[in-house]
């Protein structure tokens, strides 16, 4: 019989809406004069990637690589069955999803790391270049991700958007993650409050209308605070 089980832990459902946001904010701080903020929000994302990778392995059941990560025929079966009348049903993320998931992590390093080296003035405008094409791909998946999460609920019958909110899914009981794991959410929160509180320049919102040479030296100075060890953050800008 089917009752309301666990499916998402705290840190699973910090990870998505934090890279969500901070994915809309590098985003739409790209071309503005608070650039600060755009290096901040691409730092974020790949802490949150880098946290992404290990919980992949070693969190709870639904966010194990091992249980969504799936090959093309399974991929191809599940996309079929949206077309019948009983489309195959997941707990966790289903087969397109993960395939969403998987292109959203490993665009993201790429976008983050065109990023890095656009510093290196050899390779600034082709890096630039390419930085903003990653992006607007990284922009595409995330929004094909919403309306397929949207039609996957409405064919399923459950708000996809609201259970990585609650964590709660309908299922049966021995399909509950056996544990809630509130620890994991707390440390990764901290970690992010705790690196925008510590490499938050003074003066964020200040416009940048001026020298390249000032926006440069201000972003090198959040570069060397977020090479600092803060907590998770640091930890997880290494894998």
């Amino acid at each position: 019989m089917a009752q309301r089980i666990i499916v998402w832990d705290l840190a699973t459902r910090i990870f998505h809406w934090s890279l969500v946001t901070s994915f809309f904010g590098a985003y739409l701080s790209a071309d503005s004069d608070y650039r600060v903020l755009h290096v901040m929000f691409g730092y974020t994302i790949l802490g949150l990637i880098g946290f992404r990778l290990l919980w992949g392995f070693v969190g709870p059941r639904y966010s194990r690589f091992k249980d969504f990560v799936r090959g093309p025929l399974a991929i191809f079966r599940y996309l079929k069955s949206l077309l019948s009348k009983h489309p195959e049903h997941y707990v966790g993320h289903n087969p397109a999803g993960a395939v969403a998931i998987v292109l959203l992590l490993l665009l993201g390093t790429l976008v983050c790391a065109s990023g890095l080296l656009s510093y290196d003035e050899r390779w600034e405008d082709a890096l630039k270049r390419f930085h903003a094409l990653l992006s607007n791909c990284m922009l595409v998946i995330v929004f094909v991700h919403i309306v397929a999460a949207i039609a996957s609920g409405f064919l399923h019958h459950e708000n996809l958007v609201l259970s990585m909110i609650t964590g709660w899914k309908e299922g049966e009981a021995g399909q509950s993650i056996p544990g809630k794991r509130p620890w994991a959410g707390l440390v990764l929160a901290v970690a992010i409050v705790s690196f925008w509180v510590l490499a938050l320049p003074a003066t964020p919102f200040q416009s940048e209308a001026g020298s390249g040479n000032d926006r440069v030296a201000e972003e090198a100075v959040v570069a060397g605070k977020a090479a600092k060890p803060v907590a998770m953050s640091s930890k997880s800008e290494r894998l």
